[in-house]
């Protein structure tokens, strides 16, 4: 099983109400696994933009960072939650590679955004990718795709 953020295969789950729409990954859909933390953790479609605060999404496991959404409510536990949720797919299907939003509080493999909600970037990585990647998963973000990288990611998965 390969997982990939529902948002990139179309599915309406960001958290304004749309998708992030990867064709490059819709084409191959059939060899994927869609998953969204934050759905996962019940937070509503819409709702507000969250950011990390004081850190990524490591410091956030760690309990020195945080996640606040664009009205100043603190969405911390949800995220936890939705990430301990793909956490418990990956143990129960023993996943080894994730495809993931990049940015996302949730997702960001390398960059989130900086919790100004100004729309600057710094390197870290989202609570569920964080936790992935602890736990032994090879987290990627589409950024990192390409057409000849991805078969080469399904067809070692098709191997074991």
């Amino acid at each position: 099983m390969i997982l990939v953020s529902s948002c990139l295969l179309g599915n309406k789950v960001k958290y304004s109400g749309g998708s992030n729409d990867n064709g490059l990954l819709m084409r191959y859909s059939r060899y994927l696994t869609a998953v969204c933390p934050e759905t996962a953790a019940n937070l509503p479609i819409p709702r507000p933009p969250a950011e990390l605060q004081h850190g990524d999404g490591m410091d956030v496991l760690k309990g020195t960072a945080k996640v606040v959404n664009k009205l100043g409510g603190d969405v911390t536990l949800h995220f936890i939650q939705g990430a301990n949720k793909v956490l418990d797919m990956v143990k129960k299907h023993r996943v080894k590679v994730a495809i993931l939003k990049a940015n996302s509080p949730s997702c960001g493999n390398e960059m989130i955004y900086d919790g100004n909600f100004n729309g600057n970037k710094i390197a870290g990585e989202g609570v569920t990718a964080a936790l992935l990647r602890q736990n032994g998963v090879r987290v990627f973000s589409e950024k990192d795709l390409n057409e000849d990288l991805l078969q080469r990611i399904i067809a070692m998965y098709r191997e074991e």
